[in-house]
């Protein structure tokens, strides 16, 4: 399955950067890598990407700076990948703008899974013509079926 989406991977473990690379390719998304924080950065001006996998952890601009520049320039999905689960930490990135959080390692079908539901956010997922046409959707005024 090709999706011709990108995804920019920023994560100062080079085996981790490798890693997302060739799984993400195997789904058919356009990967670019790197583990440099200040890269990452640019590289999301530059590469325009449909999703940003974040690490936080990261030795020169930690992944909470990132976070908040690209957020001045973008509204890019961005997916905080961490071994660190802390509740405040969440949400202090949470607040920082990330868009998901998800707690390493991850497994496969779950990070794409939160790919897909991010660019489906983030591109409009339905116009009220494809709702109408979906008969598993009701409309006004119809009763629910009895067994969803």
């Amino acid at each position: 399955m090709t999706t011709n989406q990108k995804i920019l991977v920023i994560d100062d473990d080079i085996a981790i950067t490798e890693l997302m690379s060739m799984l993400l390719k195997t789904f058919g998304f356009e990967v670019i890598a790197t583990n440099i924080g200040a890269e990452g950065i640019r590289l999301a001006r530059e590469f325009n990407p449909n999703v940003v996998l974040l690490d936080l952890m990261m030795p020169d601009v930690d992944g909470w700076q990132v976070c908040k520049a690209i957020r001045q320039t973008s509204n890019v999905p961005i997916l905080v990948l961490s071994a660190l689960s802390d509740p405040r930490m969440v949400a202090s990135v949470l607040d920082a703008g990330a868009d998901d959080f998800l707690v390493k390692p991850v497994p496969s079908g779950v990070l794409v899974a939160n790919i897909r539901k991010l660019i489906r956010r983030n591109t409009g997922s339905l116009d009220a013509a494809q709702i109408k046409k979906n008969s598993q959707i009701p409309q006004a005024n119809q009763p629910l079926p009895s067994r969803l």
